[in-house]
Parts: structure tokens; sequence; C-alpha cells
């Protein structure tokens, strides 16, 4: 059997709230482990190897507009 009961933020809020302490520390244990297991554990390194890369004509532009602030910085 299933129930769906569609409820405001704050009433979930307040329903949290007056929850007893222990099945509070059950809830956000619950959640927690929800948490841990929806998030995939990435490496920095894989995570920036798999980033964005510029390409030449951008490292291009980019060293244009650097030596042109370089100039204006230096008047």
């Amino acid at each position: 059997m299933q129930v769906q009961v569609n409820i405001e933020f704050d009433q979930l809020v307040q329903a949290v709230k007056s929850l007893p302490p222990n099945q509070l520390k059950q809830l956000l244990s619950k959640i927690e482990n929800q948490a841990e297991k929806s998030l995939p554990e990435m490496d920095l390194e894989d995570l920036l190897l798999k980033g964005p890369v510029a390409t030449e004509k951008q490292m291009a532009v980019i060293e244009n507009n650097r030596k042109a602030i370089n100039q204006w910085r230096n008047k």
C-alpha cells in the first residue's frame, strides 16, 4: 500500500521538529545514508581530467587579453 501526501515545506519542517530525539536521529541517519549513496565518488584528478579544455583559438584570445591588460597597467 502506498500513500502520497502533498504538504508544504514549512509543514514538513514542523513535523520533523516535533519528532522525539530517537526518531530524529533515525531520520537523520537514513537521510545521510541516502545522500552518500546518491553521490558518486570521484577522484579530484579524474574530475579535472574530464573538465573542459580550451582550444588554441581560445588560448590565443586569452593571451592577447593578458597582453592588453599588462599594457594598460603599465601606462
